[in-house]
């Protein structure tokens, strides 16, 4: 193998067998070890087949450089931040390939204090080492070993290798009570919501919440589909910003008269919310409606943002006397931003959710419970509390190009348009402004494709027209 392509610029990633295999993980883990030198390491992952063996590879990797493993079971990743956080260890692994196709896998990395390890942080390094590291002998029987021993610990169970010990250890009790400590159980009023788990890993803290609820006497009541913890992915691979994919949440919100629906992808990071009609909210609209409802508590404070679609969030922000700070797209470059801005929380489009509290991180479970919140406290229907930014800013939502040479593309859209634009920006990819309208699109860095969105002020009918003209070039520019 010439090189590591399962690395990208803020994750790893990879079709399972040539791009990542138990090999590969074992090889990561040594790398993990040697370019951090940590001395406690938790590891968790998510329902995928091969998400166990390839955690246990990875945590044999830091058993044989002499690192500490905590193995947390099944995980999703925001499990594995909480974890780096509250125990103060010196980093955490998450083996998730989130909403990527079933024959994939990958791993999300942090260090200390759930900091982010992206390609401009450690993440190329390591993919260095871990490159070097692969023409070691890897020890097949040792694993088997492994998971031999693995598979008889109870929580709080051990395994020794050499000086280095490997331990099951659940973080789900500290972690609800802090998911709890987002809202005000007394404020809520009574609720019905459909939750999705898409067969992927939210199940079990969906469960643990629903009894947080009632041991709490909150009010709010689930009704569960697509439920059960599910490798094969019987409903489709958790991934509600597939059109395809939401059907069974609408519909179960409007046959239930649901206050309103919540999705998860696979690792559960993101979720994605549905009103009480069962209408799909693009992310956008939320990072809106969050952001309001933290300025409003506590005015003054940062709020980052993505350049992919942002005038609703700067207006939003402005009128509640905040300020906005654009971050290039990614979990890992969110992170880190909000870390310099001391920023109280942030929202990318793609609905993934950052907050100050939760170590600057990502979660998935945090916005909905804020929504649940937010709507008792106002006495409005979700509907009713995102449609007036829907109107001043209507957008397309992200549509994706599959394009051989996108750079190419990109230079050639850029020319075409430069004319007419008024403000250019290259933040990450091409963002092009007009007035009243403007579009971004960039390479993805998880996927080998081109996304595309466009947005205007108060003007459907243009943005429709403009993100046709666009989606016209692009499919005919090469």
């Amino acid at each position: 193998m010439s090189s590591l392509t399962c690395f990208k610029a803020y994750d790893i990633r990879g079709k399972l067998g040539e791009e990542l295999n138990e090999q590969i993980a074992y090889s990561i883990g040594r790398a993990f070890a040697r370019v951090l030198k940590p001395a406690l390491v938790a590891v968790g992952g998510d329902i995928r087949h091969s998400s166990d063996s390839l955690k246990l590879a990875l945590s044999l990797g830091l058993l044989v450089e002499g690192v500490n493993v905590l193995d947390l079971g099944l995980t999703g990743t925001e499990e594995v931040y909480f974890a780096a956080q509250h125990l103060a260890i010196d980093g955490a692994i998450e083996v998730t390939a989130s909403h990527n196709p079933i024959d994939y896998n990958g791993m999300k990395l942090v260090r200390a204090q759930s900091r982010p390890i992206s390609g401009d942080s450690g993440l190329f390094a390591i993919r260095d080492e871990a490159q070097r590291l692969l023409v070691d002998a890897f020890e097949p029987a040792l694993l088997a070993r492994l998971t031999e021993q693995s598979s008889r610990l109870a929580d709080d169970g051990g395994w020794q290798l050499g000086s280095a010990s490997f331990r099951k250890y659940s973080i789900l009790s500290p972690y609800i009570k802090h998911l709890l400590t987002y809202i005000n159980g007394t404020n809520i009023t009574p609720l019905n919501l459909v939750v999705n788990a898409g067969n992927g890993a939210a199940g079990h803290v969906v469960d643990a919440l629903e009894q947080a609820f009632a041991e709490h006497n909150i009010p709010i009541s689930l009704i569960k589909i697509h439920h059960q913890a599910d490798g094969n992915f019987p409903n489709g691979i958790p991934n509600p910003l597939l059109v395809e994919n939401r059907q069974a949440t609408a519909e179960a919100v409007r046959h239930y008269q649901a206050d309103f629906g919540i999705a998860w992808d696979g690792d559960f990071d993101r979720c994605f919310l549905f009103d009480e009609h069962g209408e799909f909210i693009e992310g956008y609209y939320i990072v809106g409606l969050l952001a309001a409802a933290f300025l409003k508590k506590y005015p003054g404070e940062k709020i980052i943002h993505d350049p992919r679609l942002y005038w609703n969030t700067q207006a939003v922000v402005s009128q509640h006397k905040g300020q906005t700070v654009c971050s290039k797209t990614g979990h890992a470059f969110i992170k880190e931003r909000m870390r310099a801005e001391d920023a109280i929380y942030g929202g990318e489009m793609s609905a993934h959710h950052y907050f100050r509290d939760f170590a600057y991180c990502d979660s998935g479970m945090i916005p909905w419970l804020l929504v649940a919140e937010l709507i008792s406290v106002s006495g409005k229907r979700l509907s009713h509390l995102v449609k007036q930014m829907i109107i001043e800013y209507p957008s397309s939502g992200e549509i994706n190009f599959s394009i051989a040479s996108p750079q190419k593309v990109i230079t050639k859209l850029a020319e075409h348009y430069a004319s007419m634009a008024l403000a250019t920006d290259d933040i990450d990819g091409l963002s092009m402004s007009f007035g009243n309208w403007r579009f971004n699109v960039r390479v993805s860095n998880t996927e080998n494709v081109v996304r595309l969105n466009v947005e205007s002020k108060g003007d459907i009918q243009l943005m429709q027209q403009k993100t046709a003209e666009l989606k016209s070039f692009l499919t005919e520019a090469e």
